[in-house]
């Protein structure tokens, strides 16, 4: 099959796989706080060491693509407020571990964790180290606005141990920042850059969109251009989600407005290209690293991991996320805090978990995340163990046939490895596998197209 005839077949809604199951299918009784507090015990029994995320989801301007939970204001006076609600829910975990936690990673997203000033977020990492021990090898990263990133931010998260900036970059046409509303320029992007590498980062990382209004392949070969001149150690190359149900804000243009089908995949195997010939190296799905980037060398160690953040090279059986919308993993559990920012604080501020929904993981969904985690991080996976397979199997393999027939997998006995021609299908591969979302099809739209 032609590479236009597969985009036509398998160019349909589709989840991302930062999870599984994904948040659509979780089980539809909430998660009592006494059960999470069980499975986040559990999970410290096994393993101390932790990682943490925290959502900062503020930002003084909206860019209209954006899917992410975010609140718009300039009123910096919501920053202390919200900073002592997440150190009480910091505490409301400290208070149920059997233990003193060890960080082993921590990851400030948001919004715009640079919209908080360096001084708030010295108080608020400094309130979440003086409970807890911190690993000797750790991963502490934080993603920057480079419109709202002073270098005194960069140098208060350094003196905390963070070596990781990820800079959202998007893209670097005038006309496509100005349909986007993202105000920012190319010489705020650089001296981010710098600064980071000045003062010691060891991994920059860029934030590009392919597939947004007005985008064109003139506009992605300036700006891969531009990466060769400024040389970040990762590339996040993420396809626009065009989402507008869900995320009205994207309704600022049109689909008129988008690059879409084959003409939006052409983008990304343009920038794709033109990255591998700078030395970048894929991994996974819509990420690039230099072989110098703990990214790929984690790819090449075999311990790459995916979470709701994305691609990373550290893994812990618990995961716990502060702050209005973060998502929490126990390894046999997620919970996912309140979206509206007073209802979590308010929440905090009674004492209780900000619980609005979860999902306890049943065998088979343990089976079943392990093969979708070996498909997105290694290209493959195997099920000749009998405890990799479930009662499913059957339906799973009649799936998996016809993507073998469209050549987008090779079949060995019980396995798989993804083919090249089918690295651009890897969230149509993993769907093969999805159990939940066979048994219980969208009647709506739930998920951004594939390509």
């Amino acid at each position: 099959m032609t590479n236009s005839l597969l985009l036509e077949k398998y160019n349909t809604p589709v989840p991302r796989y930062t999870s599984y199951p994904t948040v659509p299918y979780w089980d539809e009784k909430p998660v009592a706080e006494e059960a999470w507090i069980a499975h986040v015990q559990d999970a410290f029994q096994v393993d101390r060491g932790i990682s943490l995320y925290i959502h900062l989801p503020y930002c003084e301007k909206l860019c209209t693509y954006c899917g992410c939970n975010k609140r718009i204001t300039k009123n910096h006076g919501v920053e202390q407020p919200y900073i002592a609600s997440l150190l009480k829910e910091w505490h409301l975990y400290l208070k149920n571990l059997p233990g003193r936690p060890l960080i082993k990673a921590l990851h400030l997203g948001g919004g715009t964790p640079t919209f908080f000033h360096p001084d708030q977020l010295d108080t608020l990492i400094r309130g979440i180290f003086k409970h807890a021990d911190i690993a000797s090898d750790v991963d502490f990263g934080f993603e920057a606005h480079p419109s709202s990133t002073t270098r005194q931010h960069l140098e208060t998260l350094y003196n905390l141990g963070f070596r990781r900036i990820s800079v959202g970059v998007q893209d670097f046409a005038p006309e496509i920042l100005e349909i986007i509303n993202r105000q920012q320029t190319e010489e705020e992007v650089q001296q981010v850059t710098e600064w980071a590498r000045e003062l010691g980062y060891t991994s920059v990382n860029y934030d590009l969109i392919f597939g947004l209004p007005l985008q064109t392949p003139e506009h992605i070969r300036t700006t891969m251009h531009k990466l060769e001149l400024l040389r970040p150690d990762r590339i996040a190359f993420y396809s626009y989600a065009h989402v507008p149900w869900i995320k009205p804000s994207q309704r600022a243009y049109s689909e008129v407005d988008l690059p879409l089908g084959p003409a939006k995949r052409a983008l990304y195997e343009l920038g794709r290209d033109l990255l591998e010939e700078m030395g970048y190296v894929e991994i996974g799905m819509d990420h690039f690293a230099l072989p110098t980037d703990e990214l790929y060398k984690s790819m090449k160690r075999g311990t790459l991991h995916r979470n709701f953040m994305g691609y990373t090279p550290y893994d812990t059986r618990l995961s716990i996320a502060l702050g209005a919308s973060s998502i929490s993993d126990s390894w046999d559990g997620f919970v996912q805090n309140e979206k509206n920012i007073e209802d979590y604080q308010k929440s905090v501020e009674q004492g209780h978990f900000p619980i609005v929904k979860g999902h306890l993981f049943s065998e088979e969904d343990q089976i079943i995340r392990t093969h979708i985690l070996n498909i997105m991080c290694r290209y493959g996976t195997d099920w000749s163990d009998p405890a990799l397979q479930t009662a499913l199997f059957e339906d799973i393999i009649v799936r998996i046939e016809e993507l073998e027939a469209d050549g987008l997998i090779e079949i060995n006995g019980q396995s798989l490895k993804v083919t090249a021609l089918g690295r651009p299908f890897l969230r149509n591969i993993c769907l093969a596998f999805d159990a939940r979302y066979w048994q219980k099809q969208p009647g709506g739209k739930l998920f951004s197209q594939a390509i």
